[in-house]
């Protein structure tokens, strides 16, 4: 997002501090008489994605699987970037995953590993419809971060062509180290681990992130690309986004376009600067430069 239509901003610090207090007050509390949230896709229209009729063509030959970031779901994330590829003939899906009893619309708070069993179960599920033998895979925040977990543990590789992360926290996060501060809060951290498992999984040197990690960042079969931004105050240290290995290609937004000052949610959800790079690592073999002037592409 260029400095003209950016949003003005609150210091780092405190906004990332506001969020990790409103993520423990508003979403640890018991919801033992809670029903699971109703999916946002079944109500909200989805502008030409989620269309199961649609068969993949010779020249974007790979259904899309968009999946959302932590609080997201599966129309908001996407209200930009799924219109953006429709339009340029590919069959685009959104899945929600990740919900908590009684929290709608804000998912991607469930324990992380259950979730990359949703996506396993919605990928099958797209390639069963489109009768493509696989897909590509788009992810903002937790959702470029994932679906790795899906490749490396529950049989995605063989499912998955290209894994494309838009500020992903592949490496877990600091919150610009305030993570380091909840020993110094008695119980706070039991209860992201109890209420909000999803976030807890996502701190820097938790056991999941522990155990998605070992033994090398990527699988073999899989071409990756990771899109950061140096002004994410979300996912800090950015470079942590960056991941190791083959196939691999890292991008960060600034130094395509120096202007572009777009943090950590609007790299995922309406930078079309940062989704000219989606478009390229769709498809290699047609990829042109991307500039600030991508951004009226």
């Amino acid at each position: 997002m260029l400095p003209w239509t950016r949003a003005p901003r609150t210091p780092r610090a405190r906004r990332t501090l506001a969020a990790l207090l409103l993520a423990v007050a508003a979403f640890a509390a018991p919801t033992a008489t809670a029903t699971a949230a109703t999916p946002a896709a079944a109500t909200a229209p989805s502008r030409g994605w989620n269309d199961y009729s649609c068969k993949p063509s010779a020249a974007h030959p790979r259904p899309v699987v968009l999946v959302h970031g932590t609080f997201g779901n599966s129309i908001d994330n996407w209200l930009v970037l799924a219109p953006y590829l429709v339009n340029r003939g590919y069959c685009v899906y959104s899945l929600d995953y990740g919900q908590l009893p009684g929290v709608p619309f804000f998912n991607g708070l469930g324990p992380i590993d259950k979730s990359a069993g949703q996506l396993a179960t919605f990928v099958d599920q797209v390639l069963a419809a489109t009768g493509a033998p696989k897909a590509d895979i788009v992810g903002h925040s937790q959702g470029g971060m994932m679906p790795n977990y899906y490749l490396k543990f529950l049989g995605g590789a063989a499912k998955v062509n290209a894994m494309i992360g838009l500020a992903p926290d592949n490496h877990g996060t600091t919150l610009l180290g305030l993570t380091k501060l909840l020993p110094y809060f008695p119980g706070a951290e039991d209860l992201l681990n109890a209420g909000t498992p999803g976030l807890a999984g996502q701190v820097a040197g938790s056991p999941f992130i522990t155990k998605l990690n070992a033994g090398g960042d990527t699988v073999p079969g899989v071409r990756y690309t990771v899109v950061a931004t140096k002004y994410d105050e979300v996912v800090t240290p950015y470079r942590t986004q960056f991941l190791d290995g083959p196939n691999v290609r890292n991008v960060l937004l600034q130094d395509l376009c120096p202007v572009d000052l777009s943090e950590h949610v609007a790299i995922g959800t309406v930078d079309r600067i940062a989704y000219h790079e989606v478009a390229n690592a769709l498809d290699p073999a047609h990829a042109t430069p991307t500039t600030c002037a991508s951004v009226i592409g």
